[in-house]
């Protein structure tokens, strides 16, 4: 009886040892070596601290940053209260320091020629990855890797090809429109009104992406969306703090809402992609939404092969239209509102914006080859993307050693790509490199970066944001139809106070006056 004991107890013992060297391998002795690595190549920062890194001060930087006054005579010099830890980080150590998220470094790339390198290899240098928790969100095109990322990217390509895009032109203007009826009721009330436009165009690129998206199902593509930005929430929250691999099989208050939130996205969007399948299968036409276009081009890169391994399965399919909604909502919303900020404090650049949408379209709907044409919009919407990226830091991580540049980095290496300080950079800009001036893409994007990868509010090299044209074609749309009925310009009780969310928000939202054209 006692050799049993013994017998059972030996594995149970191997096991408990294999998962302790494991959590102090992943906790201490891999850190600990990582940084030995980066210091030997030159890099400064603070020595590892045991679990936490410097996730405690991080935090700590960016609730100061929230709570700080608004930003004084409306200046557009926004990184302190976007990366403030990582500023202080680079003043303290140089450009080539790097800081601890929890056990794993993170070092600062901000020379363009090294970020071409990053972008250019993106199989060497790849996406982090999500944990337990926050792959909840989504984990679509914009996550996953290699062969996978190949695939998809090859099935999903279709929906957002120009030709496809002018079919989302209707839903787009349909959108706008329930939007400016809403707002035209408020100014006919009064001469000058004022409307907070924030949650307007969150509402406006929610029905937008929803249409387009789902077609007649817009109105439970809402509640999706809905449900997604509680999630979105909390998932913010986990992610400024330490994860513990297997943390999610806790049953918290936070972590049993997180999986009946994802439960019912996935219930509500599987329903709708079942249908759609069914309707297809009986022969009708497919539609010209994206998951009528993504479904159709699966099925035929399915046919093609005649292997189902060469197409999506119905959860693949869900996760990206899970992207669909939070990435495509998300950036659109951000940059609508920042640029009618910066329309609200340069009433120039809106007369000039508005001069050119009238003479195209007067007061007719705006079409695609108008909206394509816009020369003065377009410069101003990357002029407010690079004072207000959507998206102001990217990160990579190293998946094998390799050399970027001249210095030799580890496997399992955080890389961050700071959007924002290399957008507000004065070496690369010049001296006006954060002020409003859209006249700097007068010649296009490629003439103003001198062929260097200096503008990179979508990202960049072959993973760069395949809704890039789906973005900037409901911008156009939304602007056109705004400058087209109204004059704008900042309420007094504007506060001007950006944030860190996913993107840059208005802390305080943005209320402006309006006056009917």
């Amino acid at each position: 009886m006692e050799n049993a004991h013994v017998l059972l107890a030996f594995p149970f013992a191997v096991v408990i040892f294999v998962l302790s060297w494991r959590a102090l391998n992943w906790a201490w002795l891999k850190p600990r070596k990582l940084e030995k690595c980066l210091r030997q190549q030159g890099f400064k920062g603070n020595s590892y601290r045991f679990l936490l890194g410097d996730l405690r001060e991080l935090n700590k930087a960016l609730r100061e940053a929230k709570s700080k006054p608004p930003l004084n005579n409306l200046s557009d010099d926004i990184a302190s209260r976007i990366v403030p830890y990582f500023i202080h980080s680079i003043q303290q150590y140089g450009k080539n320091c790097f800081i601890w998220l929890g056990p794993k470094p993170m070092v600062f790339i901000t020379d363009p020629e090294l970020i071409k390198e990053v972008f250019t290899k993106h199989t060497v240098y790849q996406k982090p990855g999500l944990n337990g928790l926050t792959k909840l969100l989504a984990e679509g095109l914009d996550v996953i890797e290699e062969d996978k990322w190949n695939k998809h990217r090859k099935i999903i390509n279709p929906a957002f090809h120009v030709e496809k895009l002018k079919h989302m032109l209707p839903a787009f203007y349909t959108s706008c429109a329930e939007m400016l009826g809403k707002w035209e009721k408020i100014v006919a009330e009064e001469e000058c009104s004022e409307i907070d436009v924030w949650p307007h165009l969150q509402q406006l690129t929610c029905d937008a992406i929803s249409r387009t998206a789902f077609g007649s199902n817009y109105q439970e593509g809402r509640k999706i969306f809905e449900l997604q930005i509680e999630l979105a929430g909390h998932v913010i929250e986990t992610s400024r703090s330490l994860y513990i691999p297997g943390w999610r099989f806790i049953p918290t208050k936070k972590n049993r809402r997180m999986m009946e939130i994802d439960r019912q996205v996935q219930a509500s969007i599987g329903d709708i992609i079942e249908k759609r399948v069914k309707a297809m299968e009986a022969g009708e036409a497919t539609k010209d939404d994206l998951l009528g276009i993504l479904l159709d081009s699966n099925f035929k890169e399915i046919e093609q092969h005649g292997n189902n391994d060469f197409g999506m399965t119905t959860k693949e399919v869900v996760e990206e239209c899970k992207v669909f909604y939070f990435a495509g909502q998300e950036t659109s919303a951000v940059l609508l509102v920042w640029t009618m900020v910066l329309l609200s404090r340069h009433q120039e650049w809106q007369t000039l914006a508005r001069e050119e949408v009238l003479q195209l379209f007067g007061k007719d709907k705006p079409n695609l080859e108008g909206l394509n044409r816009m020369k003065i919009v377009t410069m101003i919407l990357n002029e407010a993307m690079r004072l207000y990226p959507p998206v102001p830091v990217l990160t990579r991580r190293t998946n094998e050693e390799t050399k970027l540049g001249n210095v030799l980095l580890p496997s399992g290496v955080l890389i961050s790509i700071p959007i924002i300080l290399l957008h507000h950079n004065e070496e690369l800009w010049g001296n006006d490199a954060k002020e409003f001036k859209p006249e700097r893409f007068s010649e296009g994007v490629a003439k103003v970066s001198n062929g260097q990868l200096t503008f990179l509010p979508f990202g960049g090299g072959p993973r760069i944001c395949i809704g890039l044209n789906f973005a900037m074609l409901e911008c156009k749309m939304a602007l056109a139809m705004i400058l087209q009925r109204f004059t704008f310009d900042l309420s007094p009780s504007f506060t001007h106070s950006p944030i860190t969310v996913f993107t840059i928000h208005p802390q305080y939202g943005a209320p402006l006056l309006f006056h009917n054209l």
